[in-house]
């Protein structure tokens, strides 16, 4: 099958290019690891060859922070490599990691490489290509607009060129103006709009909502909350019957009636399994913002994509 070396600081691209090597490899199992998750042991055992040999595809993420001993079962499968399985490693860059790193090409690995982003005038390409991907078109204003309101951050611009591609149906075009609009709406987010988002399965909104909520001072403990109190009222309300009415159920539940309506109408889509699975993330990212991550904004923003895939048991 392959060894696939991902190298670069930019998420999205490394997600991008990751999703694309397992979409050519369909029927194959795909299992993902982070390196803030792996103990020792856990590599080796999912790269051991299956007994059935069915095709396999493993990624692991972030191998930089991997310990020395997890850093070693890599090495040791490199030299006695499954052909029924692709690997692939994600490395963020820079000189931590680099013995793993020159030990993988040594072992003849496809190397895939994403530079940062920094100048405007890539960044400026990459959000024409992400208009070009959504099949719409962008003035030169408005590209100059997104990257002065947005920075560098491309997932952030990837999901503003996604809501907007949505948005704006009236036109063409996207302008200025349209940029200008999805701005001033921006500023109004708060936890439970986040919340609303996820639970509708619209991962692009839910993050823009997120990144609206944090730069307008939001505290992400209180994200957190307000996706969690989210959750348990979808459990609440899933376990009753759709035929009782809202305000029979209002004292019951200890909740009002327009919440139940609401809640009922974010059930469509959802099932026991995607609840649980959503329920588990979020109480995840409470520990990672909690001083468990290193990084707690991106725990955030991995627990919504996570709860948005949940619906509908993607």
């Amino acid at each position: 099958m392959g060894l696939v070396l991902v190298q670069g600081a930019e998420a999205l691209l490394a997600d991008r290019a990751i999703s694309k090597i397992i979409a050519s490899n369909p029927g194959a199992q795909v299992i993902t690891l982070s390196a803030d998750e792996i103990e020792s042991g856990v590599i080796t055992d999912n790269l051991a060859p299956s007994l059935f040999s069915d095709a396999r595809v493993v990624v692991i993420k972030e191998i930089q922070d991997l310990a020395s001993d997890c850093s070693d079962e890599v090495g040791d499968y490199l030299e006695n490599q499954d052909e029924n399985l692709t690997l692939i490693l994600w490395h963020k860059g820079g000189v931590k990691g680099k013995a793993l790193v020159d030990k993988i090409k040594k072992a003849k690995a496809e190397v895939i490489v994403f530079e940062v982003i920094k100048k405007d005038s890539e960044k400026s390409d990459f959000i024409r290509s992400e208009f070009k991907r959504l099949e719409r078109k962008v003035s030169t204003e408005a590209v100059s607009a997104l990257i002065d309101s947005l920075g560098s951050d491309l997932q952030e611009l990837s999901a503003a060129c996604s809501q907007l591609a949505s948005d704006v149906t009236f036109s063409k075009i996207i302008d200025e103006d349209d940029v200008r609009a999805y701005q001033q709406g921006r500023v109004e987010s708060t936890g439970f709009d986040v919340a609303d988002a996820a639970l509708d399965g619209k991962t692009a909104i839910a993050l823009i909502n997120l990144r609206n909520a944090l730069a307008t001072g939001t505290d992400p403990v209180l994200i957190v909350s307000a996706l969690a109190s989210s959750l348990r009222t979808l459990a609440k309300v899933s376990g009753q019957s759709s035929s009782s009415k809202s305000f029979e159920l209002a004292s019951i539940l200890a909740l009002p009636p327009w919440q139940i309506d609401k809640a009922r109408r974010q059930l469509s889509g959802w099932n026991e399994i995607g609840l649980t699975k959503a329920v588990i993330a979020i109480a995840n990212a409470d520990a990672d913002i909690k001083g468990a991550a290193s990084d707690p904004i991106y725990a955030l923003e991995r627990a919504i994509m996570t709860v948005c895939s949940a619906r509908s048991g993607r």
